[in-house]
């Protein structure tokens, strides 16, 4: 579907943390992806948490990271930031969806043939509430 699309540059990503851009999937589905910071450079995953439909980048936080790990903002599994790997909550033993990615010359390339590059940020319909998730926990960021 797609060819070779220059997304944003590492030291972006580095810097801000994460980076949500939006493609199309091969069912024609709108789907968010993060561009996320890992030991092993940058990774792109489907911006979901693996338990339920839950937003792991916000608008008004962006996504949390802790100790190389990407936490889901509703119940506080954590998901490799390299692998996509879960070892905890309620996502445990699930990995999360990745997207085909490049990275050349410190530029970050979107490479994935099932999808298509559409815009920058998240999907309009779904930043209509930033307020976050309703919670079972006590996490605080």
């Amino acid at each position: 579907m797609t060819n070779r699309h220059r997304l944003t540059s590492v030291e972006t990503v580095e810097d801000d943390g994460a980076w949500l851009f939006t493609v199309r999937d091969q069912h024609d589905m709108n789907q968010e992806v993060i561009l996320v910071p890992c030991e092993d450079g940058v990774t792109a995953w489907v911006n979901n948490c693996t338990h339920e439909p839950q937003r792991l980048y916000r608008d008004d936080i962006g996504v949390v990271m802790r100790d190389g790990g990407i936490v889901c903002p509703k119940h506080g599994s954590i998901f490799d930031a390299c692998s996509g790997d879960c070892g905890n909550g309620p996502a445990a033993e699930t990995t999360l969806l990745s997207v085909g990615i490049t990275v050349e010359d410190g530029s970050v390339y979107l490479t994935d043939d099932a999808v298509d590059f559409l815009w920058e940020g998240g999907n309009s319909s779904d930043d209509d509430d930033d307020s976050g998730p309703s919670s079972t926990t006590h996490l605080t960021f």
